[in-house]
Formats: C-alpha cells, structure tokens, sequence
C-alpha cells in the first residue's frame, strides 16, 4: 500500500505543483540531493572521491520533454558537464533519461541528443548511462541502446527487475558485452506487465545478478551495475560471488546520494566497487518519491533526519 500511494504520488500533477514548495519537503531532500545545479553536484562528487574515494553518476532531472529546443538543451547541458567533469579531474559518469532527451518526440530527435552526448563524454573518457523508464519505452530504449552502443562501447541501459520480459532482454543484450544497471524498477505497471510481490521482485533481481555474473557474460564483457539499498540482497550477491569465484571487482554496486553510507563504506572496505549517484535539476519531485517507492524503508531514514538533532 506505501508503495502504491508514493507512485500515485510521484504522477500526481497536483503533488508535484505543490508539495514541492512546501518547507518540510524540501528539508526531507537536502541530505538527498546536495543542490539543484551542476556546480553543487560536481562539488558534492569530489568531496564524496576525496575523502571517502567513491567515485560518482550525476543526473540532471527531468522527464517526457515536448519541446525539441528543450530537448537539444538538455543535450548541450550534459556536453557542457562532461567537460568540466574531465576539467575537475572526477570519476562522475553521465547518467540520462531518453524522454529527457526527446524520446517522446520521436526515436530520431531522442538519439540525435543521446549520440551528442555519449560523442562527448567517450572524447573525454567518460561513460553515459542510459535509465529506463515506464514498460511503454523500453523497446525504443533498447533499440536506441544497441544503435549507439554500436558505435561507443562506453554506453550503458538500465534494466528493471520486476518487469515480465527483462530476463528475455538481458538474455538478447549479453552477446553484445553489454554495461548494464540492474534496479528493481520504481513505476506504477499493472500484474501483466511487472511482478506486483516484493518478494518476487527480490528474487528477479537475484537471479539477474547471477546471469549478469555468468562466465559467457563476463567473458563478453558485460559490466554489471548493481542498483540497490538492499542490505540482504546485497550480501545475496557478494556470497553468490564468492561461491562462484567472480572476483568483487568484476561489478559494482550503484547507490544514492545519502542513503546507505554505512552500508556504502563496508562495501569499499570490503574492496568492492561502489559508485553513488548525484542528482541535480529543478524537477526533483517525482524522482524522489520514485527512489521512496524503490524501498519504502527510507521512509523512516528520510523522517529521521527531519527531526532536530541534539546537541
């Protein structure tokens, strides 16, 4: 049920006018996303590679652009951010949403702006990750994937496990050596289409990291991102690792901005790969109620760092 009311939320167009505005709302995200400009992200990137050397992903929000200047824009943007990410001397990698970048325009304006970007960032030696976004987009997203990945090896998707058909398109993406991010998936799709059981999402999840980890997988050269909170399933896969003598620095896991720390510092102590993403832009809402939805347990984090800390 939380998860359900916090998707409803996060497509709410009455939510996302107003509860941004609101004081307390805006406080709950200020441990969540350091600001809402690129120079607050890149400084908040070499603080987190300085002092507790975890590289980064940055992403600047927002989504279903309808403007074809707009979209051509939001290209420019991440050109803009991949030189000074390569001026500052960071490990932040560029992470887009297609429908930021004119999907919903069409296939040929969303890859256009998505070759303009990974041109850009592979100049300068840097990677761009490609999110997936509702059930509606991913075979247009998996079809712009493999026609730019064709030309830039530094290109990664994101797959959903909770979807029906993601086992099928991990399975048709493998031979290509692919960079894949595996979440859960944080979208409001019907039974048919996405698991609706927690516990099932769980075990999909699993069971992909295992497939991404498979020998013919990484004898290809798939690099595995792992995007989780989830303590349990994190060790899940550790172990499943182990056993399996893939060593930790044949994938990473990927987590958010201020949620995990704890969990995010055993894990490089442990000498496994971690890298945290950072996300800027004045559309923030529906994203961040998106990630809540992922593992309504940060819900109770997110209360807790409302709440005024003794001296």
């Amino acid at each position: 049920m939380i998860r359900s009311t916090l998707l409803w939320i996060s497509e709410n167009s009455w939510c996302n006018n107003t509860l941004p505005r609101l004081g307390f709302v805006r406080r709950a995200t200020r441990r969540f996303m350091p600001g809402e400009t690129l120079e607050e992200a890149l400084e908040a990137a070499g603080i987190l590679e300085r002092r507790r050397g975890i590289p980064t992903l940055i992403t600047f929000l927002g989504e279903n652009v309808a403007d074809r200047a707009e979209a051509s824009a939001v290209a420019n943007h991440y050109v803009e951010a991949a030189g000074m990410i390569a001026s500052a001397g960071l490990d932040a990698e560029i992470s887009v949403k297609p429908t930021h970048l004119g999907l919903d325009l069409g296939l040929d304006v969303a890859e256009e702006n998505l070759r303009l970007v990974a041109e850009a960032a592979e100049a300068l030696g840097n990677w761009v990750w490609m999110d997936m976004e509702y059930s509606r987009y991913v075979d247009r997203t998996l079809d712009l994937y493999r026609s730019i990945r064709a030309d830039h090896p530094r290109f990664g998707v994101c797959l959903q496990a909770y979807l029906h058909r993601t086992p099928a398109d991990l399975e048709s993406l493998v031979p290509l050596g692919p960079a894949i991010r595996l979440v859960k998936g944080a979208y409001a799709e019907p039974p048919s289409v996405a698991l609706p059981v927690k516990a099932d999402v769980d075990q999909a999840f699993f069971d992909q990291a295992c497939r991404m980890l498979a020998p013919d997988a990484r004898k290809a050269g798939l690099r595995a991102g792992f995007a989780t909170h989830d303590t349990a399933l994190i060790r899940r896969i550790e172990a499943w690792a182990d056993e399996n003598g893939v060593g930790p620095d044949r994938y990473e896991y990927q987590m958010l901005y201020g949620i995990g720390d704890k969990e995010q510092n055993r894990l490089v102590a442990a000498k496994n790969g971690v890298r945290v993403l950072i996300s800027y832009g004045a559309h923030w809402f529906p994203w961040y109620v998106r990630r809540l939805a992922e593992r309504p347990a940060n819900i109770g984090f997110v209360l807790r760092n409302l709440l005024p800390t003794r001296a």
